[in-house]
């Protein structure tokens, strides 16, 4: 595909994705939030079948909204229904991962360093985990463990880790990680399509049948969007973890995102106790210093370098080489390398004084994630960085 034109799509694609998500989270908050802050109605809204009312004021008005046990004596004419906020996102979503991790596999997808695949097996593979991860949660939110949240979550844990780790061991870590992001997206945008919208759907058939409306279908509802609440946070930290390579580069990568999750779970947790009025800040707490704990577990080692070698002396001509050979082809003013047509971000490494002000983020990521280059596909040595480090503690001393 021509670069321009890829290019174009990712930004269109991307921001529409940002757009519907926002849409679908928002959505999804505000209805937890509501459902959450719901008070004993008076008596005369009892006698109507309302279950809990709430009074707000927003936007220079006030607004008053009740809700129902179950359902009311009939359906209004104008029925509002939330469910093509989570459709788009994941439709958009999909079409994001399909242009860069499978039109683009052989750049984001497939890591030579970590399983020699083709095209074709790793597009494969991809969609395949989404399957198999989607199945299993379908599997088990269909038995009776949906009513042992407790011992479902942790089923639910243990099968994340395991799948966190297969991908890591076939994909880039990137991919891997973006592939995890793809099922939980999917299982979310599945628990709107499979439960939630079918027991809206039962709800509002029973009402214009006349019907009483079986409470299951509201209850199966509500687990659905439950497990959508508690998983909004980790999907979001893994679509913006392509950012923050000292997450997914880690040895343990796979290890380090599932404590995320969790991290990330716990401080919705947090949000969820404090709207029904409990104050819990030590789960904040507790999400704040395991953050801090993780950081520093998984903080770059520093490079060992022997007597002979901290006494070498690296010159700025050294490392304008070194850049030169394993990073120019990218980031120059006319790039020769066949995917990055323009220089990522922006960033030109024209000399020496363009080095020397960019020396901490190439620190950052040729030193201590070793990200780059990118995929090291112009295959800098581990002799090459250990120069860079030594060059870039001495710019770093000045």
């Amino acid at each position: 595909m021509d670069p321009y034109l890829n290019e174009w799509l990712n930004l269109v694609i991307r921001f529409a994705h940002l757009i519907t998500g926002i849409a679908w989270i928002g959505a999804s908050f505000y209805f937890v939030w509501l459902d959450n802050h719901l008070q004993t109605p008076p008596q005369e809204k009892a006698e109507k079948g309302i279950g809990g009312d709430l009074w707000a004021i927003h936007g220079g008005g006030f607004y008053e909204v009740a809700k129902y046990k179950l359902a009311p004596p009939k359906i209004p004419s104008t029925l509002h229904w939330f469910k093509w906020e989570a459709y788009t996102t994941w439709i958009t979503g999909f079409l994001l991962l399909s242009l860069m991790f499978y039109l683009g596999a052989e750049t984001y997808l497939i890591d030579k360093r970590v399983a020699d695949l083709t095209q074709l097996q790793a597009v494969l593979l991809g969609i395949g985990s989404i399957v198999i991860g989607v199945g299993i949660y379908e599997v088990l939110v269909r038995t009776k463990l949906r009513s042992h949240g407790i011992i479902l979550g942790i089923i639910l844990l243990l099968v994340g880790t395991a799948l966190s780790y297969g991908l890591t061991q076939i994909f880039s870590a990137r991919g891997a990680y973006m592939h995890m992001g793809a099922i939980i997206g999917t299982i979310m945008a599945g628990n709107v399509f499979f439960g939630i919208m079918p027991s809206q759907r039962a709800l509002v058939k029973a009402v214009e049948a006349g019907t009483a409306p079986d409470p299951a279908y509201g209850l199966n509802a509500k687990v659905r969007s439950t497990h959508n609440t508690y998983t909004t946070l980790p999907i979001l930290f893994i679509m913006i973890s392509n950012h923050y390579p000292m997450t997914f580069n880690h040895s343990a990568n796979w290890l380090v995102l599932m404590a995320i999750v969790l991290i990330t779970a716990a401080v919705r947790q947090y949000f969820v106790l404090r709207h029904f009025g409990k104050q819990k800040p030590l789960i904040l707490v507790a999400s704040v210093l395991a953050t801090i704990v993780l950081a520093c577990a998984i903080a770059p080692r520093s490079i060992d370098l022997t007597t002979e070698q901290q006494q070498q002396v690296v010159t700025d001509k050294q490392v304008s080489q070194i850049i030169e050979q394993r990073c120019n082809s990218c980031h120059s003013e006319k790039p020769s390398d066949a995917v990055f047509t323009i220089a990522p971000t922006g960033l030109v490494f024209s000399n020496i004084a363009t080095i020397k002000q960019w020396a901490p983020r190439i620190k950052a990521r040729v030193i201590d994630a070793k990200d780059m280059p990118f995929m090291n596909k112009t295959g800098m040595t581990s002799q090459e960085r250990g120069q860079l480090a030594r060059w870039l503690a001495k710019v770093d001393q000045k």
